[in-house]
C-alpha cells in the first residue's frame, strides 16, 4: 500500500482581517523531499509552516499531514512535526540542557540525549548558566538542538540561519543534511536562495500567499 504523502494541501486560504496571506493553496509534498520555500516579506511562508505546523488554523481547505487531516487530529501532527520558528520557544530561566531533558522525558528519550544534541549543535552541556544569559546565537542553537532531539517526520525551518554565526550556519547545513539523509521532510524557509537550493531538491515560491512557477 502506498504511503500518504508528507504534506498536502487542497484549495487552503488563510486571512487575517482584510489581507489574504494564504490564496487557494494547493500543494502535495512526498515523503523525504527537502522543499525550499521562497518569497518577499509578506508573501506568506510564515503563515504556510504555521498552517503546516498547525499554530494557525486555515480559513479555508484543507491541510493533510502525513496523511492525517489536520483539523482533525491535530495532536497526531504535531507529535509528528518540528518547527523552527521566530521564536525560540525555550524555559528562559533553566540551562540548555535542563531545557533538553524536560523535552526528552516528554520524548521517552533516554536522559544522555539531551547532552549529544547540545553538542552536535556546538552548545556545551556543562554550562549551566540559565537560558536568559544566552547570547542571540546560543539561543538559536538550542532551538535547534530541541528540534533535531525531537528528529521529526517533518521538519519546518523558517529562516533557521538568523542569527547564526559562520561556523553555525555551517554545522546547520550539515544537520540539516543529515536530518534529510535520516527520512526526514523538510520545507525550509529562506532569503539566501543559493544557499537553499543547495539544501532542497525541490521549490516553491510564494508571492501574496499564491504558488507562482520559477524558470528552471
Amino acid at each position: 500500500m502506498e504511503l500518504a504523502p508528507a504534506l498536502q494541501l487542497h484549495e487552503v486560504s488563510k486571512r487575517f482581517g482584510a489581507r489574504w496571506a494564504l490564496v487557494r493553496l494547493s500543494l502535495t509534498v512526498r515523503r523525504g523531499t527537502a522543499l525550499l520555500l521562497t518569497g518577499h516579506n509578506g508573501s506568506g511562508k510564515t503563515t504556510l509552516l504555521r498552517v503546516l505546523a498547525t499554530a494557525v488554523r486555515p480559513s479555508a481547505g484543507k491541510v493533510e499531514v502525513l496523511g492525517v487531516d489536520a483539523a482533525r487530529d491535530p495532536e497526531s501532527v504535531r507529535a509528528q512535526v518540528g518547527l523552527l520558528g521566530h521564536a525560540n520557544y525555550v524555559y528562559e530561566d533553566l540551562s540548555g540542557l535542563e531545557n533538553l531533558a524536560v523535552l526528552a522525558r516528554l520524548l521517552g528519550a533516554p536522559a544522555s540525549a539531551g547532552s549529544e544534541a547540545l553538542e552536535r549543535l556546538g552548545l556545551s552541556p556543562k554550562d549551566d548558566r540559565p537560558v536568559r544569559t544566552y547570547s542571540a546565537g546560543m539561543r538559536r542553537r538550542l532551538a535547534l538542538a530541541r528540534l533535531f532531539l525531537k528528529q521529526p517526520a517533518v521538519a519546518l525551518l523558517d529562516e533557521p540561519f538568523v542569527e547564526l554565526d559562520p561556523a553555525g550556519v555551517s554545522e546547520l547545513e550539515a544537520r540539516i543534511r543529515e536530518l534529510h539523509a535520516a527520512g526526514t521532510t523538510l520545507v525550509l524557509a529562506t532569503h539566501h536562495i543559493e544557499q537553499g537550493l543547495q539544501l532542497c531538491t525541490d521549490r516553491l515560491h510564494l508571492e501574496q500567499g499564491r504558488s507562482i512557477a520559477i524558470a528552471a
